[in-house]
């Protein structure tokens, strides 16, 4: 493989930059498990203050987020909703299931859903069903190839959610690129959920953490669950001074990822063997098919490309991601094309 490989396999390969690690190295620091860590608590006031809700909760990740949103909305043998190819439903290893004891029910669509599919799938609450108390939506969606959903359908399935008595969880861990790509605000995107994830190691380029908002109830349970979890730490103001850093410089430049994304798309649509949409890629994830049976599978043609110094993962059998971010410029995105011909061509 090539010394300086084309890393696409995801936005969470990032590094921290220079002035990321001397805002870490500097960082005031104290206990956060007795609440005495001023650069956490700097970090859950700003992020709430972005995401409109009252207060917000530091945790290592992504998942835990979502899990801890999931524990406090329910109870087990309750049932939750999610989109298909939900990342609560793919990749949080059964946690719904083992940790909350919830049923998972997924509704058709690309990841996104309409309000009649929840109003279909909803049960009440009564001894012949597992009773229906979340509807789970996740902007951007991952699997969906980071789509964006629209306003007037995510404002129906709120409003459906709201008179069936659910509550309403917002997986936004790329929250920050729907906000780029959609031109409003996170605290817009964030309106009527009553809890909503937020990463920072994706797109934002911070080494490791997420928070968890919504009211000072909601986040007040979500202590306890962080506690029961294991995710209390110490003095993460080193982690969280990461964070800070990243909402103060690296969202606006989010932008730049969304453009070389669609010139990935654009570019591969051209190259015989490949398919790609263009008109579906919103934000910084491309999803590509792989149409000629020569080429073998996505997970082979992945293998050669790495000898190449091309990195990317197969979601599919047929098909593949690839992933801009803050470490990977226009040219390496006009490489990694160049190496996808190539591999075409042989």
């Amino acid at each position: 493989m090539a010394q300086h490989a084309i890393d696409l396999r995801s936005d969470t390969v990032t590094r921290p930059t220079p002035a990321m690690r001397r805002a870490m190295a500097e960082a005031e620091v104290g206990d956060d498990v007795y609440g005495e860590d001023p650069t956490i608590n700097r970090l859950e006031a700003q992020v709430a203050e972005l995401l409109g809700t009252e207060a917000a909760l530091f945790v290592p990740s992504g998942s835990m987020a979502n899990q801890i949103a999931i524990q406090v909305h329910t109870r087990p043998g309750d049932e939750i909703l999610v989109g298909r190819g939900a990342h609560t439903f793919l990749y949080e290893s059964g946690a719904a299931n083992a940790f909350g004891g919830v049923q998972v029910s997924i509704l058709d669509g690309d990841g996104r859903f309409t309000a009649a599919a929840v109003r279909e799938a909803h049960k009440p609450d009564n001894h012949h069903h597992a009773p229906t108390r979340l509807v789970l939506v996740e902007n951007t969606h991952n699997m969906g190839g980071g789509l964006l959903w629209n306003r007037a359908e995510l404002a129906e399935v709120q409003a459906t959610a709201r008179e069936l008595g659910l509550a309403l969880h917002l997986d936004g861990a790329r929250l920050w690129n729907a906000a780029v790509a959609a031109g409003r605000s996170e605290r817009e995107l964030a309106a009527g959920f009553d809890s909503v994830s937020v990463c920072l190691s994706k797109g934002l380029g911070a080494p490791v953490g997420s928070l968890v908002a919504g009211s000072r109830d909601f986040v007040t349970r979500a202590h306890r669950i962080r506690k029961m979890m294991g995710g209390g730490m110490r003095q993460a103001g080193i982690l969280a001074a990461a964070g800070l850093h990243a909402l103060d410089h690296h969202r606006a430049r989010l932008v730049d990822d969304h453009r070389n994304a669609a010139l990935l798309a654009a570019d591969i649509a051209r190259v015989p063997g490949l398919a790609v949409d263009p008109g579906r890629v919103d934000t910084n994830i491309v999803m590509v098919d792989v149409d000629r049976p020569s080429l073998g599978s996505a997970a082979e043609l992945s293998q050669r490309a790495r000898a190449r110094g091309l990195l990317f993962g197969a979601t599919q059998p047929r098909r593949f991601r690839l992933v801009t971010h803050l470490d990977v410029d226009r040219a390496a995105c006009e490489r990694a094309v160049a190496i996808l011909r190539e591999l075409v061509a042989e």
